[in-house]
């Protein structure tokens, strides 16, 4: 058998055990089909260093078999029939590493989504959308370019999303979705008082009380009669007169100014605090809800993740989705990325429609 015969045999023998392969999991996808499908999965792509250490590789050529998980896991994912995977493929904390590191991973992720767009790719495939999540702005320009491209590219793609997290860090995400809450509540404040003023409705409001020839009004009003209240301690210059002439009076009249003064002044105060509590309960007063703050989420694209799957036996979230991931299940296979394979995917499921109950029920509590 020469060269040329050995090299076809191989062939046909490796699509004949494609072909088998794809068909036993496919089978298996059916039967899991039966219970409940996660919608949402996400992945922290732990061990790409250590499997390129423990196999004597560079330690560049592990997170390129990293990559080549990373398609085979979505493909299972999407025969499945879950509809959203985030990755987390780059944290903040990640800059911190050598610059030639950095640089490289950065050259490196370029490639890739250029490699993804490519019209046999699994993105064009399954019909996927990509979303970057994080602070994009600290990537390179040209990765920032592949990554702008890549969404526009993808933007009419429905079927499936893919959710690759770089520059990237939860607290990071927290405190970007404060920021763009306070800055759209100042917004509205700043709106709400223009309106006011062009409406002709910029003034103060009675509330129809009168005390000792004051009118009490909200606020302004208020902080007039405060003012002028304080004149009550001052005994008029009849009364005075009056004084000098009998102690007690004067005594007596002093007293009853600083007591009746002093129990206006906290009805002033008090009024005051009830207008502003009948404002923000009105509201009139904006401030800053759950809803608020979950809508300038980075993550606002996709639902929470049904699964949470971390390679290396690493059972810690490494500052990656804390605020989507309070009701979701983390599995921690010891396996590095480069070696997760179906039966880790499989295994991870199975848990997921297990418990599913018992999740569900602790999403409600929520």
């Amino acid at each position: 058998m020469n060269t040329s015969t050995q090299k076809r045999t191989g062939e046909i023998t490796s699509h004949l055990l494609g072909g088998l392969c794809c068909y036993l999991r496919r089978c298996i996808f059916s039967i899991l089909s039966v219970g409940p499908v996660p919608n949402h999965i996400a992945f922290i792509m732990d061990g790409n260093r250590r499997y390129a250490k423990k196999r004597n590789m560079a330690e560049g050529d592990g997170h390129k078999a990293g990559f080549t998980t990373l398609m085979s896991i979505m493909r299972y994912c999407y025969e499945l029939g879950v509809k959203y995977v985030t990755v987390y493929a780059f944290s903040i904390d990640n800059f911190k590493r050598k610059p030639k590191e950095v640089q490289s991973l950065m050259e490196m992720m370029r490639e890739k989504i250029e490699e993804m767009l490519q019209q046999e790719s699994l993105i064009n495939e399954y019909g996927v959308r990509l979303h970057f999540i994080g602070d994009i702005q600290l990537l390179t320009e040209p990765v920032r370019a592949a990554v702008e491209k890549a969404m526009r590219v993808t933007a009419h793609n429905n079927h499936r999303v893919l959710l690759i997290c770089v520059a990237y860090t939860s607290r990071h995400e927290i405190v970007h979705a404060v920021q763009e809450c306070c800055k759209e509540k100042w917004i509205e404040v700043q709106a709400s008082k223009e309106t006011k003023v062009t409406n002709g409705a910029f003034a103060r409001t009675e509330v129809g009380q009168k005390v000792n020839g004051f009118d009490l009004l909200f606020r302004d009003s208020c902080k007039d009669y405060l003012n002028a209240a304080k004149a009550c301690s001052s005994v008029p210059e009849g009364v005075e007169g009056a004084g000098e002439k009998d102690g007690v009076f004067e005594h007596n009249v002093g007293k009853h100014s600083r007591n009746y003064c002093e129990a206006e002044i906290t009805s002033c105060n008090e009024l005051d605090e009830m207008t502003e509590e009948r404002k923000y309960k009105q509201g009139e007063v904006p401030f800053i809800k759950l809803v608020d703050i979950e809508k300038h989420m980075y993550m606002a694209v996709a639902p929470d993740p049904d699964i949470l799957i971390r390679t290396s036996g690493e059972a810690r979230l490494s500052n990656f989705l804390l605020w989507q991931t309070s009701t979701c299940p983390l599995y921690a296979p010891t396996a590095l990325w480069p070696e997760i394979g179906l039966r880790h995917l499989v295994w991870a499921i199975l848990n997921f429609q297990r418990h599913r109950f018992y999740l569900e029920k602790k999403k409600k509590q929520f």
